[in-house]
Formats: C-alpha cells, structure tokens, sequence
C-alpha cells in the first residue's frame, strides 16, 4: 500500500522564521510502514504547500496527519481537500491533541483517531485495510461516527526500545530547512518521554501515564553516530531527570567520538542538583539548554506545582553561565499580571543577568489540569489562538494593554549588550533578517487583541 504523511503547515509562519524541527514522530511511523513493505512518502507543508500536486503524483491509499491544538481546524480543511482528491482513500489523525482531545477529530473524512504511539497502531491500521478486517479490532483508536465516536481498548504506551529508528531518507529534501535560531542544520533525536514533574499547565506527563519512559542507550548511540547533522536537538520532554543515565550517556559519546553540539531540555533543580553533570556535557558539546523557569514568584511556582523555587532559578542561571552553556530561559505570563508584575519580571530577569529570555502565556491546552480547572473561563475555544501566545483565561490589564506589555518583555528584559553576541551568531546579513522578523513579530503581539474580534469562538 501507498502511505502518505503529512505534517501541517502552522498556524503562524512566522514562527517558522524562528524554529523549523524535523518532524521526527512522523519519520517513525514512515519507518514502521516501510518494515511492512509499504511505499511511504512525507511531505512537510511547512516548506512545500502544494498538497495536490504531491498528491496526483503519489495516489496514496492511506494517508497520515499529525496535529497539535492550534491545528485542528487545519488538519480538518486539509482532510476535506484530500476526501476530494481521494474519494476511496482512508486518512488517518494523530499526534497530540488528537491524544487529548480525539472527539475533536469526530469528523467523516477522518477514518480513524489514533490516541497515543501512532507507530505500531497505524501498522496495524494498514495491515486491516490490506486484508480487510475488522478496524475495531485494533486497539488505541477513536472510529468517527455520526452517533458519538466509537473507542477500542485502549493501547498501552510502546516500549520506547520496540521502536524502529526514525526514517531521516524520509526528509532527505526538507533536512537543510530544519533549524533553531542559530542551530543550522538541525536533527532531532528522542531518548526518552514523559516527565517525572506534574507542572498544571502541562499534558506531557500525563500522555504516559506518569511514567517516565527511557531508550537504551546503546541505540541512542547508534542512532546519533548516523547524524550527519552536526546540531543536534534532544526533543526529550525532559532530557536531564536521570542524572546517572545521562552521565553514562555522556561517556557513550566521548567513547564513540561523536563531536556535535546539542540543544536539551532541563528542569532548574536538575541544574542544581547535578552541576557536575552539566560540566560533563559541556565537554562533549552541549551549547544550549531550554529551561522552564516560568515566574519570578514562589507562590506562583508553587501554585503551578512545577516544584522549583526564585532561588533555585538564580543558583541554575549561575551555574551554567559559569559553564558557558546558554540558558534559554522560559516565562509563563500569567493572565492576572498587572503592570507592575510586568516590570518585576523585566527586573528579574536582569538581575539574574540572563542573555536570553521568551515569554509565553499560560494557556490551559487540552489534557491539562489548568484546563479542567479553568475550562469554564476560556474567552475562546478557536484553535488557533491555542498557539501560547493568546491569551484564553481573561486578562485582569484590558487585552490591548496586556499585549503592549507583553511586546515590552520581549524589547527590554535583555538588554542589549547582554543579547548582541547572541544575535552575531547568525552572521551579519542573517542578523539584520532575524531583526526583521523580530520587529514583524512584535507588530502582530501588539495586535494580537484585535483576534479575537476576527475568529472569535469556534
């Protein structure tokens, strides 16, 4: 059978300018399908949009999407246009929210929900249609239906070491779009899932159960040694949690010679605890690591339940400054911030002399305990305002305020001298185009009020 996947494009291109991951989960259900003998081909719409034509050439018999919240309403239109082009062929959803939320997806043109790994399940799917079977013998899946969607028995999370290797052959024309600011080329690679946090605003956790899932690293190592790319991004929900595991991983790769940068997720009381772990991984390239610092308030953080302390924050930012790995430090703005909230962060984050900083705003995303608790409350059920930029949990300074204050965190948090090496990473002509985006990026923050006078509730 012919297997077509698809990655969406996003709901906002210009964060495309930003950062571009390979779409990896993706390229591990293409390589599932090709161990059965299936032709699969992937086509990333972020970079090429023409569907159809990818379409006309292939004449899949199954074809695959994947979505985050903020792509519901465009894998919907998406699987309208192919039930046009394919009357007879059989299209699949999964990915997150179809994981949180698959009576989203309670739509005719989808002909079955994949909650949870995709990999095995969508094997299976084929494998059904191929003889043909019973679709509700498989288990982990939603089957639309004008009654209500029906459910089968629900599948239990894949041992992460069943898995085949991603398909990079997969992406072979998109890999030298993939990047993270200044990280180009950019691979990704996944050691583990899950979180041992339970943080409100998160789902992560929850998706497995709690658990915390690991890949032997001897794979892990015989999966990076065939990185051509020489950025590598760990897409781990939370890289650094078993500080001995990822020293023994540490000593995997000097061992095997694999010189490359990396990009990884770390928790603030990992930092704290395991300083020594840190100065490991900076010795065998670690460059940058993405930290959910979240607020400037404990009683805040502790309401958030994410388990760290302002402390612990201002001890982890030293740490690694003193390593010369780059914390790319994350704020949660919380819908009840007033003005001075506002300049209290801008103050912290200088005074933890932090050289970069991104802000989001809390968001309760499906699947999440903040959206159980303030479902009642959202000012919009749009999708595409779920992009964490919006704000959906009312605004105690009115939405045009907020946003202007929201645009300042961005311009004044990290003053310049501390922020301008960064910004020579990307040479001069790519400095003056990221400055470019940035300032389109800030017009359409300042802006962002006006959308929810034009999409309004969905």
């Amino acid at each position: 059978m012919k297997l077509l996947l698809i990655q969406p494009p996003s709901c906002s291109t210009l964060m495309d300018q930003v950062f571009m991951f390979e779409p990896l989960a993706l390229e591990y259900v293409g390589a599932a399908a090709k161990l059965d003998g299936h032709e699969v081909v992937l086509l990333d719409m972020r970079i090429d949009t023409n569907m159809e034509k990818a379409v006309r050439a292939f004449q899949p018999d199954v074809v695959g999407l994947t979505a985050f919240t903020s792509h519901v309403n465009i894998v919907k239109e998406l699987a309208g246009r192919l039930r046009g082009l394919l009357p007879e062929a059989f299209i699949v959803i999964g990915g997150h929210h179809a994981t949180v939320a698959p009576r989203d997806f309670n739509d005719t043109n989808f002909g079955a929900v994949v909650i949870g790994e995709g990999v095995f399940t969508l094997r299976e799917i084929m494998s059904v249609l191929a003889a043909p079977g019973d679709l509700k013998a498989v288990d982990g899946i939603g089957i639309p239906s004008p009654d209500g969607m029906i459910f089968t028995t629900e599948r239990p999370y894949t041992d992460l070491n069943e898995l085949p290797f991603p398909d990079r052959g997969l992406t072979a024309g998109y890999r030298h779009r993939y990047f993270s600011e200044w990280f180009r080329n950019l691979a990704s690679i996944r050691t583990s899932l899950g979180c041992t946090a339970r943080c409100t605003f998160c789902a992560l956790w929850a998706i497995t159960g709690g658990r915390y899932l690991r890949r032997d690293l001897d794979a892990v190592i015989e999966e990076l040694s065939a990185i051509k790319e020489k950025n590598v991004f760990f897409c781990d929900d939370e890289s650094m949690c078993d500080a001995k595991r990822m020293d023994l991983l540490a000593d995997k790769i000097r061992d095997a010679g694999i010189k490359k940068n990396y990009f990884l997720y770390a928790r603030v009381d990992t930092i704290v605890k395991h300083p020594e772990l840190f100065k490991k991984w900076k010795s065998i390239g670690l460059a940058q690591v993405f930290v959910g610092m979240e607020d400037f308030s404990d009683e805040r953080l502790a309401a958030m339940k994410k388990r760290i302390t302002t402390d612990q924050q201002a001890r982890a930012a030293k740490i690694l400054e003193d390593l010369g790995i780059l914390m790319y430090a994350s704020f949660i703005v919380d819908p009840v911030f007033t003005r001075e909230d506002f300049g209290k962060l801008i103050s912290y984050i200088r005074k933890l002399k932090l050289r970069y900083a991104t802000f989001t705003v809390l968001t309760p995303l499906p699947g999440t305990e903040l959206h159980a608790e303030r479902e009642k409350d959202l000012l919009s059920r749009n999708p595409e305002l779920y992009d964490m930029m919006h704000a959906l949990i009312p605004t105690r300074l009115p939405l045009p305020e907020f946003y202007r204050e929201m645009a300042n965190l961005y311009t004044t948090a990290v003053p310049i001298h501390r922020g301008l090496p960064l910004l020579l990473k990307f040479g001069f002509h790519g400095m003056l185009v990221k400055l470019k985006v940035f300032n389109t990026f800030l017009k359409k923050v300042r802006s962002f009020h006006k959308d929810y006078e034009t999409v309004g509730p969905s």
